[in-house]
């Protein structure tokens, strides 16, 4: 392993440095226990915003944000899909230490009722601002698993890392939530059920073939039973996109299973007040709480007051019903008297998605100059996210900066406002490296690790001089 020394601010040192940069009226404010609302779009793409360069979606809302906020112009996600990017968000190291990444299959969970999620040995910055007295929600999707060994252990639940409340989709929206493509594990289940009913069909005919020709010697018992067999699968296969309706799309407050099968139309509007709900019972703070919308997922679940509003088709209603969303979020901020009092932040789990369809029209984000997206690998469209912070009279208005920074790097920024410390006892992507005085300019030394594994005549060699690597044919070492 190859440790690069670098002079990189990260992102809690920006915040810092912006912070010295702020009014010393605003030293009371700073000083103590910040409310911290974080605010996380699904398969955004970076280049569907307006701050962002889009002069055709309208986004006044999540443009107001950057207006008297701070825009982050290099931000990127850990992972292009859901579940190891969140797992990263949440818990500040690469998805591959907490082993919620894959190489191989399916690289997100695909069932809600699968054993598996985000460890529960693992600390997110919930459990530790919790630790130090806010009060913590989620609200909107979790998709980090719910279950070990049975359907109510709910061992991945968020209720045990670190959220006092929750309310929403324990999984993901998906196109077997309403009318859209078949999702790939519907299309693999049903051919799978096919290909075993034709199997068991083929079977059967054949014993019963035999027998009634007498070129075999079998009782009936082996041609009824094939027979039953390959009928229920045939059943199952006819049925399996309700069942997947049932199994995966449902709505939970806490423990309690809400709405199963979720019904979408309510689903906007239920979020809301759950949002102004937490933000009334919580007022007087310090509170911690994580708005994980369900938009812009398909199947693209617009109320019935966006559609066709937009210039791109149901993408674009749904990417605007989201801004209104984050507007009325903010209002309600305003309402409760706490906007002065909250760090808001605001970004998308990773890059927009290039190649949801239905029928032959194509829906999807869009990724401004970087090419690829949601699920590619080895290019920017897929990681590059929006990062927006506000804090009124703390952060500058309208600052823009280009440093390097990504979702795991809120991680560190919250613990520390929150007053907390970051574990010594794990390994860290971003190491916690910056004390966080409101009125010192500080940089971390960022220790970079790169792992290198090398078969045949490939070797991977460090410039001393210039503290940069790069491949090399040669004996490999």
């Amino acid at each position: 392993m190859l440790h690069l020394q670098r002079s990189w601010g990260w992102l809690a040192g920006m915040l810092g440095v912006l912070l010295s940069l702020a009014p010393s009226a605003s030293s009371d404010v700073s000083a103590s226990q910040p409310n911290i609302l974080l605010l996380m779009a699904d398969d955004l793409g970076i280049g569907d915003i307006g701050c962002y360069g889009n002069n055709t979606m309208r986004t006044p809302n999540i443009d107001h944000l950057a207006e008297f906020g701070v825009k982050l112009t290099q931000h990127v996600s850990a992972a292009s899909l859901c579940t190891p990017s969140r797992a990263a968000f949440l818990t500040g190291r690469y998805p591959v230490r907490s082993g919620m990444v894959s190489s191989i299959g399916h690289r997100v969970l695909q069932w809600t009722g699968a054993s598996g999620g985000l460890p529960t040995n693992e600390t997110t910055f919930a459990k530790i601002l919790k630790e130090k007295g806010y009060a913590t929600g989620l609200i909107g999707k979790w998709h980090l698993g719910l279950n070990c060994e049975s359907a109510s252990d709910h061992c991945h639940h968020p209720l045990h890392h670190g959220f006092d409340y929750f309310y929403g989709m324990p999984f993901s929206m998906m196109g077997d939530c309403a009318r859209w493509e078949l999702s790939e594990k519907r299309v693999d289940l049903e051919q799978n059920l096919n290909f075993l009913f034709q199997v068991l069909a083929l079977v059967a005919l054949t014993l019963a073939a035999g027998k009634l020709m007498h070129l075999i010697s079998v009782s009936w018992m082996p041609v009824i039973w094939s027979a039953l067999l390959a009928v229920f699968l045939l059943t199952t296969s006819y049925f399996v996109g309700a069942l997947i309706v049932h199994a995966d799309c449902f709505l939970m407050r806490n423990h309690t299973i809400m709405e199963q099968p979720m019904r979408f139309q309510r689903v906007t509007p239920l979020m809301l007040q759950e949002v102004k709900s937490f933000l009334k019972r919580n007022k007087l703070g310090p509170f911690l709480l994580v708005v994980s919308f369900l938009h812009v997922h398909i199947p693209l679940i617009t109320m019935k007051n966006f559609l066709g509003k937009s210039a791109h088709g149901l993408y674009g209603d749904n990417v605007e019903e989201m801004d209104w969303m984050v507007g009325q979020i903010l209002d309600a901020l305003d309402v409760e008297g706490l906007t002065n009092s909250t760090l808001v932040y605001f970004t998308s789990d990773h890059g927009g998605s290039l190649e949801n369809q239905l029928g032959n029209t194509q829906y999807g984000g869009w990724n401004g100059l970087y090419k690829g997206g949601k699920g590619t690998g080895g290019w920017e469209g897929g990681i590059r996210v929006p990062g927006i912070f506000r804090w009124p009279g703390v952060l500058p208005a309208g600052r823009v900066i280009g440093e390097p920074t990504s979702l795991m790097d809120v991680f560190p920024t919250v613990v520390q406002l929150a007053g907390g410390e970051v574990p010594q006892d794990r390994y860290l992507t971003i190491q916690k490296k910056f004390s966080f005085p409101q009125t010192q300019q500080h940089l971390r030394q960022m220790k970079m690790s790169l792992c290198h594994c090398s078969k045949g005549s490939m070797k991977l060699f460090l410039d001393e001089m210039e503290g940069q690597a790069a491949y090399s044919y040669g004996p490999s070492d």
